[in-house]
């Protein structure tokens, strides 16, 4: 008997997400999201702070882990979508985080706690649930 498992779309995305170098990664997730949202995720005012990231400076506080987690999230999505769907994604209500903002919660949430929830509601947005 085969005992199928859940897909996982976002395997390919964490690999890369833990794998690149954190400049070009703050990099890249502005390519897809834009400055202004990155740096909302980051828990940072102001902008110029991904310039320095990409120039090689050390991120503040938790910006690094909270970029890698969202880097993830966006390149899942964006392997699906185009990028103005994953930016309404980001900052809309979702049905599947109790009608909750993903990107406030990549902002401000525990990402032991949130990180499950939103990797759900990714995996169903993908599925098309």
């Amino acid at each position: 008997m085969t005992v199928l498992t859940p897909s996982r779309p976002d395997l390919a995305a964490h690999r890369e997400a833990t794998a690149t170098a954190f400049p070009k990664l703050v990099r890249d997730l502005t390519g897809i999201i834009g400055r202004k949202l990155t740096a909302y995720i980051a828990g940072v005012k102001d902008v110029r702070a991904l310039d320095r990231w990409i120039e090689g400076a050390e991120p503040y506080k938790n910006s690094e882990e909270r970029l890698r987690f969202a880097f993830r999230v966006v390149r899942t999505l964006e392997n699906h979508d185009r990028p103005s769907v994953v930016q309404a994604w980001l900052i809309g209500l979702n049905p599947e985080l109790n009608d909750r903002v993903p990107i406030r919660l990549l902002r401000e949430g525990d990402l032991e706690k949130v990180g499950p929830e939103i990797l759900g509601a990714v995996r169903a947005f993908v599925a098309g649930g």
